[in-house]
């Protein structure tokens, strides 16, 4: 077994690298831009890169790596095949592979959602638990399960997809994916600002609309801590979507916890709270005290799952 691995975290604006031990420290974190033009041709190549950089800079031997975890944001099979990561551009491609080939390293690749649960479950707010769902909420919305220590990838990678659960059956627009009035409409960054202009369009709040076509997710929740009553009204709305998807994995998987985690976890208690209270209105009353606590390894968690997949 060698001294160390690397833990790849491929998000839709950066990607997320970590060099660790194998006894599971963390010795150096950095991140690189997300380069999605042309399909997102220069993503895996750029990820090569910056991993020998880092073996070279480090004056590490290639005999001393065990491998290269990586996290991408779509279904992914146990070949380390990708179908589509429409977040990313990508058709079908073969992540392994292909990163094996430009970094003469072995690698293991994962849905990003479910190594970040594998992450929580390791070393985060989960440690100790066996059954846990990890909902993610970033520029997307994804899901992790492990049911008895293990991720649940399912046929095709695609188990733990919660970000396209239908959740709305009068949306009209699209998802990224195709369909409409999936959960990632509502619940990721880019749907809470979605929410946000629809009710600017409907209301005139002087405070939301100051922030006009620039409103962020944080600036929504900032203001809804204030009390802002439009704010307000916008984090209900994400939270009853959030929840409810929550109580249907809940009947399905029956979990101790669930950790939510990605950018807009950011929100902290407040959002823990609006998404709670749902949830335990509208679950499977066997289900009602799993708890839900905020990811604790933050946007390393996937990072952190990533090298699992190596070490583990």
């Amino acid at each position: 077994m060698g001294k160390y691995c690397f833990g790849i975290d491929v998000g839709g604006t950066s990607v997320k690298c970590g060099l660790f031990q194998t006894d599971g420290v963390l010795v150096e974190k950095w991140e690189i831009p997300t380069r999605k033009e042309n399909s997102g041709e220069a993503i895996l190549p750029d990820i090569a890169k910056t991993i020998l950089d880092k073996i070279a800079e480090r004056k590490l031997d290639k005999e001393e790596i065990d491998g290269v975890g990586i996290g991408v944001p779509g279904p992914v099979n146990e070949r380390g095949e990708v179908p589509c990561a429409v977040n990313l551009f990508w058709g079908f491609k073969e992540v392994t592979k292909e990163l094996t080939e430009l970094t003469g390293l072995p690698s293991k690749a994962g849905n990003d959602a479910n190594v970040a649960a594998l992450g929580e479950a390791w070393k985060g707010a989960a440690a100790g638990a066996k059954n846990v769902i990890l909902v993610t909420l970033g520029t997307g919305v994804g899901g992790g399960i492990i049911v008895d220590g293990k991720i649940v990838g399912g046929a095709h990678g695609a188990g733990g997809e919660i970000g396209h659960a239908a959740v709305n059956h009068e949306e009209k627009e699209a998802c990224n994916c195709g369909n409409c009035g999936c959960l990632e409409q509502y619940a990721s960054a880019t749907g809470v600002v979605r929410l946000a202009k629809r009710y600017m369009a409907a209301h005139n709040d002087e405070k939301l609309n100051e922030f006009g076509e620039n409103i962020t997710a944080k600036d929504v929740f900032d203001l809804a801590k204030e009390g802002n009553e439009g704010a307000i009204t916008i984090t209900k709305q994400m939270g009853n979507y959030l929840g409810k998807a929550m109580s249907h994995i809940a009947a399905t998987v029956n979990p101790q916890a669930f950790i939510i985690g990605g950018g807009v976890s950011k929100a902290g208690s407040y959002l823990i709270d609006v998404v709670k209270d749902t949830y335990r209105e509208t679950c499977f009353s066997a289900c009602g005290d799993a708890a839900v606590h905020l990811a604790e390894l933050g946007n390393d968690a996937g990072m952190f799952g990533s090298a699992a997949l190596i070490i583990k």
